[in-house]
């Protein structure tokens, strides 16, 4: 016999055993026990490095924009002044 979603229920596997509340804490501090942090020196020269990214891309895209804005300025003929001073 077919589900409604068109899979065959032979198919289907056995629902999973629930585990218990100690069994659960015991699993999360087997797996903490495995995670390796990294040093000092790691996290700041990560962090440097991102901060230099950062800075790299904003310049990066200020010069972009800049060009972008210069060139679309002189395609179209407006500048791209502050307010108008006509009185």
């Amino acid at each position: 016999m077919k589900s409604p979603t068109g899979a065959s229920e032979t198919n289907a596997s056995p629902p999973k055993k629930r585990t218990g509340p100690l069994t659960f804490i015991s699993q999360v501090r087997a797996e903490a026990r495995k995670v390796t942090w990294t040093s000092t020196r790691e996290t700041w020269v990560a962090s440097v490095m991102v901060v230099v990214m950062v800075i790299v891309a904003s310049i990066f895209f200020y010069f972009s924009d800049s060009i972008i804005k210069l060139l679309v300025g002189f395609l179209t003929g407006i500048s791209g002044g502050g307010a108008s001073t006509n009185g």
